[in-house]
């Protein structure tokens, strides 16, 4: 014969045990898109190549005082050093020339380089003037260029995207903390409702001398149990968001980065366990607590 009490822990326990994974499952996905937009916007910020092109006729040592030098700059991400020779063997440039390069010209016109790639905060145009004028004037430089124009209409861009993204993550974060609030009120209702339930064995236990902690134990164990389900079912609704969204678009995973991911993953199973944890707690000290006279006024 089912016990209608057994039952009615099991239905409490599956919308306790779902509420809390729902909210996982929103507070990891606005992180994810959070962490996917800001990645983004730096990397649009990152991708302005400046090339720093070498007089002729500098020894290795003038120009490995150079690579110092722009490896030490704020604003230089990565230096990469490209021969003239590697250059010209290019296929991109190779096909700007109907012939072979070698018979239109006697020699070699281009020279060695440091390719640089700048960091975000290149995106200030004064800090960026006064790094170009900076490093054309350092010693065996002939010339710096760069895309200014379109470096210019690039930060603009990046510009109207964060504030957009500002004006949208607010909006998302107010409707978000909303959303939130009234979960954890909900959660908060189911958890104290499966306790409330128990409270006639809790005020038995009581007047037989069982501790605080060994009342309150097994429903601990219960509730972990329940938040560590709801963290792992969290998880595994995000990852298959995540895997639908890399399927669509590649560049996702890259953008929001696999180790931060992990991370949202893992904050996700712990997080179950904490809220499950400190609800339970609450209701449990509030019926722990109360005098068993009081009990059958509820």
């Amino acid at each position: 014969i089912k016990s209608p009490y057994r039952e009615q822990q099991i239905v409490q326990g599956i919308v306790s045990t779902v509420s809390i994974m729902l909210v996982l499952f929103l507070l990891g996905s606005v992180g994810y898109l959070m962490v996917a937009a800001m990645k983004v916007a730096q990397t649009l910020q990152e991708s302005i190549a400046v090339t720093v092109e070498l007089q002729n006729g500098i020894t290795d040592q003038q120009r490995e005082t150079i690579n110092k030098r722009l490896s030490a700059e704020e604003l230089v991400a990565t230096v990469a050093y490209a021969t003239k020779e590697e250059k010209a063997d290019d296929a991109e440039f190779r096909k700007m020339f109907e012939s072979e390069f070698e018979e239109i010209l006697d020699e070699n016109p281009l020279l060695d380089s440091f390719e640089l790639t700048l960091t975000a905060e290149s995106a200030d145009k004064e800090l960026l003037d006064g790094f170009i004028a900076s490093v054309s004037g350092i010693a065996g430089v002939e010339r710096v260029s760069y895309p200014a124009l379109m470096a210019e209409r690039l930060h603009a861009t990046v510009g109207k995207i964060r504030l957009v993204l500002l004006l949208f993550g607010g909006a998302i974060h107010v409707a978000g903390v909303a959303l939130l609030i009234i979960s954890l009120i909900l959660l908060s209702n189911t958890i104290r409702l499966a306790i409330f339930s128990k409270r006639y064995l809790i005020n038995t236990m009581k007047l037989v001398g069982a501790t605080k902690w060994f009342i309150m134990k097994p429903f601990l164990g219960s509730s972990i149990t329940q938040g560590i389900l709801a963290g792992l079912g969290a998880s595994l609704l995000f990852g298959l968001s995540v895997f639908g969204l890399n399927e669509a678009v590649p560049e996702l995973t890259t953008i929001a980065e696999s180790g931060k991911i992990a991370v949202i993953l893992g904050a996700m199973i712990a997080g179950g366990v904490v809220i499950s944890g400190l609800f339970t707690v609450a209701a449990l000290n509030k019926f722990v607590n109360m005098k068993s006279n009081k009990i059958y006024l509820y």
